[in-house]
């Protein structure tokens, strides 16, 4: 096999390990804001469920990522900061993605709900291979597209 064909093979498999765990995050997320919603026993606020919904994703999808997206042999340690740093770093261009666009720019907010939904999960794939995750465990560097 060609190293351009198995490139690209390592290159889908990861993003469709990283699509997946994105899945499995949002639906985890969806499942626990609504159930901690409808909960009268817990009595927490829609806005108190989301944001501890969304914190039980956000460690889901860093060790599921850590371990089944990039395999990675780095410490927790920095892995972990990165990875809170990039989550930050995605929240607020989920809000300063769509005020440039429609305030600044007039445009469309579907326009800009659609931009949104695209460049964040593209810089954070980037960034999760490149920069959160760049230490990979041994032998599993072809799991990496050049």
């Amino acid at each position: 096999m060609s190293k351009g064909r198995s490139t690209a093979g390592a290159g889908l498999k990861l993003l469709a390990r990283f699509g997946l765990v994105g899945i499995a995050a949002t639906i985890l997320y969806a499942v626990l804001a609504t159930v901690l919603i409808k909960s009268e026993w817990i009595g927490v606020t829609p806005v108190q469920a989301s944001l501890a919904a969304y914190a039980a994703a956000a460690v889901f999808s860093y060790l599921a990522h850590k371990s089944v997206t990039f395999m990675s042999s780095g410490s927790h340690r920095s892995e972990a900061a990165r990875f809170l740093l990039l989550t930050a770093t995605g929240f607020g261009m989920a809000y300063g993605v769509p005020a440039l666009l429609t305030m600044k720019l007039g445009l469309s907010p579907i326009f800009a709900v659609l931009v949104t939904c695209l460049l964040i999960p593209a810089i954070n794939l980037l960034m999760l291979d490149r920069w959160v995750f760049a230490q990979r465990r041994p032998g599993r560097q072809g799991d990496r597209p050049t």
